[in-house]
């Protein structure tokens, strides 16, 4: 079964500028990242190949990312403006190929229900339509309308990303335990174990810290829809590529040999390459 990260970033700092990266949190980001350095940490843990998602809202750098190497870049998860009046069937039809997932910074949005206006449905409709998946990035302040939306759009095909962005470095469970459970009741919707170890304390995260809420995830989602992804490289603000890679296998242990596989590649084979 080949393994796929299906959850990094590429970006070019001195072409593309990055406006999430809004504070001296974000220095050690603060430089372009190729594959050329993600490749040796591919090689270490026999990823064979992966899913690049967006950074910017940005049709240009979704171009850009559309144009990167084939292997190891199976996909792009990339972005389109779900508000345009315009979009249509027809705009959907003329993207490049590699484009397979859309994916839209809302947790960024002042209105936490972004994703029940009507012109987003209508989008959100359209893509499923088209057969591309849309990756939900939400914090559990826009979990409700997260819930809303993927129950108003069967048909599309929806991946929660970093399971929702738990807030791990506070302590909390809810409002974001029952929520993701609510949402994983839906069965259009999977969920990226991603991004975990950044919404733990950084510098003294520990595995126990972390583990309930992976394990939360798997729970309510099953091992047939729960995925692998390193979001390399902002992961490194807490971690390497080889401890993130520790901390799934870890989270999965309990997992039969053919669920773990699932895991590590199978699900996100299934759901974005449609294999």
């Amino acid at each position: 079964m080949p393994r796929i990260d299906a959850h990094h970033h590429l970006w070019d700092i001195s072409r593309r500028p990055q406006p999430w990266m809004d504070g001296s949190w974000a220095d050690p980001l603060r430089r372009t990242f190729t594959l050329a350095d993600l490749a040796p940490h591919l090689a270490e843990h026999r990823i064979d190949a992966t899913v690049l998602v967006q950074t910017s809202s940005s049709y240009e750098e979704t171009l850009e990312l559309c144009e990167e190497p084939d292997p190891p870049v199976a996909l792009v998860c990339g972005w389109l403006d779900l508000t345009a009046p315009e979009l249509d069937a027809d705009t959907l039809r003329r993207t490049p190929p590699r484009l397979g997932a859309l994916r839209h910074q809302v947790e960024g949005e002042p209105d936490p229900r972004w994703l029940e206006r009507p012109d987003v449905l209508r989008a959100l409709g359209l893509a499923g339509e088209a057969g591309l998946v849309y990756d939900l990035l939400v914090t559990p302040r826009e979990l409700p309308a997260a819930i809303a939306a993927a129950r108003a759009v069967p048909h599309t095909r929806f991946v929660l990303d970093h399971a929702g962005k738990p807030q791990i470095a506070a302590g909390e469970w809810q409002p974001w335990a029952d929520p993701v459970a609510e949402l994983a009741r839906l069965p259009n919707v999977s969920c990226k174990l991603s991004g975990l170890v950044t919404q733990a304390d950084w510098e003294h995260w520990r595995p126990a810290d972390v583990l309930p809420y992976a394990r939360h995830v798997i729970d309510v989602f099953g091992p047939g829809r729960i995925l692998f992804g390193s979001d390399w490289p902002v992961c490194t603000l807490a971690a390497d590529y080889g401890r993130v890679v520790e901390l799934a296998e870890e989270a999965v242990a309990d997992l039969t040999a053919a669920e773990r596989d699932a895991f590590f590649g199978g699900n996100a084979r299934r759901l974005y390459l449609r294999d």
